[in-house]
């Protein structure tokens, strides 16, 4: 039987973690290991200043005690897996928002597949996108994302993965019904539009803090339209190959000709 580890960063309570075992549990053996609270935008980061332990909820569900994506991944590859072979694919998610452009390098649902690819193991990243806030998720629910994890899951378990080494799939899913959905498209990862969404408030003690909040989905538009957050807008889900190699290889000349220039 295939062996499927999963994760996400929004916790072990999460309906998108749920609704994702769900849809991959006729595929093969499902492992949970999720953090134990919410990780959102937590990136690549490992815990390295204070012990983790594993949480049994039931079998084979764990939280993982105050831990990222990436140590549920790291940890669980190197002791629930400890003696055995690898799972056969890891997947994370399904995140309640979006991981589109540069969101990856904040992510923390894609740095779980990072750490997951990192080690060898074919990995998934799956995000659904979502407008006007949570009512939005609770109506069109988690179906065309379960549908869509299950097809791709399915293609890597019975076939091979279509990636090399040390890259992972980033798929987003549009805001929409799974009828409405016009198919999948595969795309780059595109350039978002950032501002500075900091909101600053006094508490009863006048000492100033601030909210981050939440960026509004704008941005760079090019005349192929060939990016993941155009493909969302058209009403695509987005499938986006995604490698760790962040080396900008057309600009290894240029620097060696500025680093031996005199100016």
């Amino acid at each position: 039987m295939k062996r499927i580890l999963v994760t996400n960063d929004d916790g072990f309570e999460s309906a998108g973690l749920h609704a994702l075992a769900q849809a991959l549990r006729p595929l093969g053996h499902v492992t949970i290991v999720a953090p134990t609270t919410e990780k959102s935008a937590c990136g690549h980061s490992l815990t390295l200043t204070r012990p983790l332990r594993f949480i049994s909820i039931e079998d084979d569900f764990f939280k993982l005690d105050d831990g990222t994506p990436t140590d549920c991944i790291y940890l669980s590859l190197n002791a629930l897996f400890e003696g055995s072979s690898k799972p056969d694919l890891v997947v994370s998610g399904i995140n309640k928002g979006s991981n589109l452009g540069e969101d990856i390098t904040y992510s923390g649902t894609a740095s779980a597949a990072m750490e997951a690819c990192l080690h060898g193991v074919p990995a998934i990243a799956i995000s659904q996108v979502y407008v006007g806030g949570a009512q939005n998720i609770e109506e069109h629910g988690y179906s065309l994302a379960q549908q869509t994890v299950y097809e791709l899951a399915k293609k890597i378990l019975q076939g091979s993965f279509p990636l090399g080494e040390r890259r992972f799939l980033n798929v987003n899913i549009p805001p929409i019904k799974a009828d409405e959905c016009k198919g999948y498209k595969v795309t780059r990862a595109g350039y978002r539009m950032y501002g500075n969404d900091a909101h600053l408030h006094r508490n009863p003690r006048g000492e100033e803090y601030y909210w981050l909040g939440v960026h509004t989905m704008e941005w760079k538009k090019g005349e192929k339209a060939d990016c993941d957050m155009s493909a969302i807008d058209e009403g695509y889900v987005s499938i986006t190959p995604i490698k760790l190699d962040m080396t900008a290889h057309d600009e290894l000349e240029n620097l060696e000709k500025w680093i031996k220039s005199d100016g």
